[in-house]
């Protein structure tokens, strides 16, 4: 089996075509990088409406629980 670039000089110009194929591979990086940083920044935000979702229903079950007690002392 024989390499099919002798040198890395030669790798790197791919045969004439480096400019398009170094740049194909940037695009592609940068797609997938900005996949990640998106999909990152999607997640924070979605742990983030749902602690403030949870601390609401805890507002509210607490609000609900001091009304019924307030009632049910009152009727004493």
């Amino acid at each position: 089996m024989t390499p099919a670039f002798s040198s890395w000089a030669d790798f790197f110009r791919m045969g004439g075509y480096a400019f398009y194929v170094w740049l194909s591979v940037f695009f592609t990086l940068l797609a997938f990088t900005a996949l990640i940083v998106h999909t990152r920044v999607q997640r924070t935000l979605l742990l983030k409406q749902i602690r403030q979702r949870e601390a609401r229903e805890r507002r509210v079950s607490a609000a609900r629980q001091k009304k019924t007690a307030a009632k049910a002392g009152g009727s004493l």
